[in-house]
């Protein structure tokens, strides 16, 4: 399957990043700026098909309106899994579950790989139909980053727990801890589940450790996924280097 990512962040992002085959970039033959440059510079060393054409072409092409006059065509992305880590003293995954909107989930992508998020699990949902999406809520992150599906999320789990993970779920429940007063563990699964859903049975099974947000008012609406995520993955970046 193709896809189509648009503007300057996500195709330099999908060059840079080489987690998925860039097949060919369409450019506006009117821009001629230094980020672009850059771009094509980076396509001819890959020997990727840069093609020249009007802005009228490339808007039928886009499907958006921001594109700036740059597309590039490209198959799918690759994935990543947990035996990649299993080396690792210390490790920061994150696991999204119930995440419906591609604008939230490239929105928090975009967070945790700022945090310095490791990779980042999810169930085996078909995101691909929005992959340009993504790549430009996420600012090119969702390039960046490593994704790793969970086709079997309970077998996952266990093998989280065998690599010596702890499982820390985003959850209020008589067990849930203060974020701001609990130490992550060096190997961390931060689980967070969407607003509607939530994390599943699965994982709030495995889960080792619940910890919460507080607020500052007498609020009962959760925070949304993406603000969570932000605030926890910061949190967790704040310890990691006060370590």
């Amino acid at each position: 399957m193709k896809h189509i990512l648009e503007g300057n962040i996500s195709v330099k992002a999908a060059l840079l990043a080489k987690r998925r085959k860039v097949e060919r970039v369409w450019v506006d033959e009117k821009k001629h700026d230094r980020d672009t440059r850059f771009i094509l510079t980076q396509a001819v060393k890959q020997d990727i098909a840069i093609i020249k054409t009007t802005r009228t072409k490339i808007d039928d092409l886009a499907k958006g309106k921001t594109h700036g006059g740059l597309l590039a065509e490209c198959g799918e992305r690759t994935y990543q899994s947990l035996d990649d880590y299993h080396d690792r003293g210390q490790l920061f995954l994150a696991l999204l579950e119930g995440i419906e909107d591609p604008f939230h989930f490239g929105d928090m992508l975009r967070s945790l790989y700022a945090a310095g998020c490791d990779g980042v699990i999810i169930p085996p949902r078909n995101w691909t139909s929005a992959a340009g999406v993504i790549a430009k809520a996420s600012a090119g992150a969702s390039e960046y980053i490593d994704l790793i599906v969970a086709d079997d999320m309970e077998s996952l789990l266990k093998q989280c727990h065998h690599q010596e993970l702890q499982i820390v779920c985003a959850l209020r429940n008589d067990t849930a801890v203060n974020v701001y007063d609990y130490h992550f563990p060096a190997k961390t699964v931060l689980a967070i589940g969407g607003a509607m859903r939530g994390l599943s049975k699965a994982v709030t099974a495995a889960c080792d450790q619940a910890i919460y947000i507080p607020y500052a008012n007498d609020f009962r609406n959760a925070m949304s996924a993406s603000g969570s995520a932000a605030i926890l993955a910061f949190e967790f970046l704040r310890q990691r280097r006060k370590a």
